[in-house]
């Protein structure tokens, strides 16, 4: 009889981790395919694909028979590219480039067979933002955000021909999110985050007119089309909206000229479910509704004359991104993922209701986690979720996985850092604690302000349920996030030690003060209904800001941060290391150059995978 030692044991444990490196490393070269934009025809559709390394857009046939041509790559600058969008006479590209990879973007224009592109706004000092192409095609909307307290962003009708910009609207926080055919009505959105708010502007008469009562919730997506046969009034705003609602839900609104405005209705909604994203038809015959129905994406189609919703089955993943549906109404493009795929594209024939894969990403060959929706309670008896994903051999190790935003949502999407992770046998917890998306208005709002300290009692409370649920070993649960995720990883270090083992910050805050002194102007003036005003409410702040009780954190720490980051400054990062060095504490810091908060390039994405994987096996082993 034989009898392991522990020079076996510590061979299968490295065996199994440098097996899980390049299991996370393969999943990564997976690329995907998103953000798709179609023809009028619907016969050919741009894209974003990282199928090179970075984001670049490619262009390729819609072919429903037999096999599709190649996509072809459209060259721009060697920056990553984050939107495209075809304009309405299939003349041009308008795209969003991420200016040195980082949180400033520019403006790009080019013709869809890859000439004449040229950059028509933003650059390293000024941020550009890309919105919705008139109905024409011969002019798209530039915004440039608000570059400081009690500057406007200014938004421009810009020529892609010329690149000239004619002044189109001013205002805060605004975003242009339609415009009529003949460009003489506006939709508008303007305020914080959980809190914006929707306008209609008629430029001919100068006047301004809300479309919903500016109050509690918010408005996220808004389009104006013809009005439905049989309405009042020539035109019609859809709205995807909470405002005094529970839930988002679709909501029309006739208008017009001469300030005709009809009553507010309620055309679409579930208990269930928000509403996520809303597209229509030029005819504004047809609507395509996505509803997130605890992170999984369901499908409708909605006849506006009729108000009759006709449920889409056979959708092939689980989550549904940046959904598309086509000018004449008979087709839809939009990515599809679920754990064991990554994105690609599926086109949906509206009348036929079938299915056909536009882009066909290599799909992994090794047998994936897939993840299991789970049910715990707050510390104050709060419903909550995540998403569990069980190691195929555990270990006694898991790790918390904490989310961005925080108003963003854990999903059953492709996650080569949850799959890795399983892999060398820790179990991921991915949470949706207060202040999550997708869960109704009271949810989303549970976190602000001094609800904070709540959200860290969520964390704390999916700790205990992995212990009761024997899911892990106490002692040897490791926390990690990104972004706001990442504050939370920090926070949960500082104000509950002995809670976790270790701990992977990506691009988190540690000082809530000097991030909104060294942030992006736009980016700081939209968080104050999250996180607390930095003057106004500078004590709140300071008591939820981790870096102040840097002492309390005595287990290891990996900090990880983008050198061009200005969304989450990189001093976030750099004062937190420097304070936990000062006081003797096991700390590594990563950070990853040419990149900004989002890290878009393969290398990177891997070299931050090998880093977190690696760690958080060894400080919970």
């Amino acid at each position: 009889m034989s009898t392991a030692t522990p020079t076996d044991d510590r061979t299968a444990d490295a065996d199994r981790i440098d097996a899980a490196l390049r299991l996370g490393a393969g999943l990564i070269d997976a690329w995907g395919s998103w953000c798709p934009t179609m023809t009028p025809d619907a016969r050919r559709v741009a894209f974003i694909s990282d199928r090179s390394g970075t984001p670049e857009v490619w262009v390729q046939e819609v072919v429903l028979e037999g096999e599709a041509p190649p996509a072809t790559r459209i060259p721009l600058s060697a920056d990553p590219v984050v939107a495209v969008s075809w304009s309405a006479d299939a003349g041009w590209l308008a795209c969003t480039v991420a200016t040195d990879g980082g949180v400033r973007t520019q403006v790009w224009v080019v013709r869809p067979d890859g000439t004449e592109a040229r950059r028509i706004a933003g650059d390293a000092e000024e941020h550009a933002e890309l919105g919705p192409w008139t109905r024409s095609g011969h002019r798209v909307v530039v915004a440039f955000p608000s570059p400081g307290p009690g500057r406007p962003t200014r938004s421009y009708l810009a020529d892609p021909r010329t690149g000239r910009l004619d002044p189109l609207a001013s205002g805060g926080l605004i975003h242009v999110l339609d415009i009529t055919l003949e460009e003489r009505f506006l939709i508008l959105i303007d305020g914080e985050r959980g809190r914006q708010f929707c306008t209609v502007v008629d430029r001919l008469e100068d006047e301004h007119t809300p479309l919903l009562p500016h109050g509690t919730g918010s408005t996220d997506v808004a389009l104006v089309r013809p009005a439905p046969d049989g309405d009042s009034g020539p035109l019609y705003a859809y709205l995807a909206s909470d405002v005094g609602l529970s839930r988002r839900e679709l909501l029309g609104l006739p208008f017009g000229p001469n300030g005709h405005r009809g009553e507010v209705r309620t055309l679409a909604y579930r208990d269930d479910a928000e509403l996520e994203a809303v597209d229509a038809d030029d005819a504004g015959a047809l609507l395509l509704l996505v509803w997130n129905a605890a992170g999984r994406s369901e499908l409708e189609l909605f006849h506006t004359a009729t108000r009759q919703r006709v449920a889409i089955t056979g959708m092939p993943g689980l989550v549904a991104t940046t959904p598309v549906l086509s000018r004449d109404g008979t087709s839809v493009i939009l990515g599809v993922e679920g754990p064991e795929r990554p994105r690609e594209l599926w086109h949906l024939d509206t009348h036929s209701r079938r299915w056909t894969r536009i882009t066909a990403a290599p799909q992994p060959r090794e047998a994936l986690v897939t993840p299991t929706l789970e049910h715990y309670q707050g510390e104050d008896g709060l419903p909550l979720t995540g998403w569990l994903y069980r190691a195929p051999q555990p270990t006694g190790a898991a790790v918390v996985h904490l989310h961005g935003g925080p108003e963003a949502q854990e999903r059953p999407t492709f996650s080569p850092q949850h799959q890795a992770l399983a892999a060398a046998g820790v179990t991921v917890f991915a949470l949706n604690i207060r202040g999550s998306s997708g869960f109704g208005r009271e949810f989303v709002h549970a976190d602000d302000l001094a609800g904070r300290f709540d959200a860290f009692g969520d964390v704390r409370a999916a700790a205990a349920h992995l212990v009761e649920r024997r899911l892990a070993d106490a002692g040897r649960i490791g926390v990690t996030g990104r972004s706001y995720g990442g504050y939370l990883t920090v926070a949960s270090l500082a104000f509950s030690p002995g809670v976790f083992a270790a701990g992977v910050d990506v691009c988190g805050m540690s000082d809530l003060c000097t991030f909104y002194e060294e942030t992006e102007p736009w980016i700081g003036a939209a968080a104050v209904t999250k996180y607390g005003h930095p003057e106004r409410d500078r004590a709140l702040l300071e008591s939820i800001s981790p870096l102040a009780s840097a002492a309390a954190i005595d287990v290891p720490l990996l900090v990880a941060h983008g050198e061009l980051d200005t969304n989450v400054p990189v001093g976030e990062a750099r004062r937190l290391v420097a304070a936990l060095e000062a006081l003797g504490r096991p700390v590594e810091y990563l950070e990853l150059e040419g990149e900004g908060h989002e890290y878009r390039r393969a290398d990177s994405r891997k070299h931050l995978l090998r880093a977190l994987v690696g760690f958080l096996a060894r400080a919970l082993a």
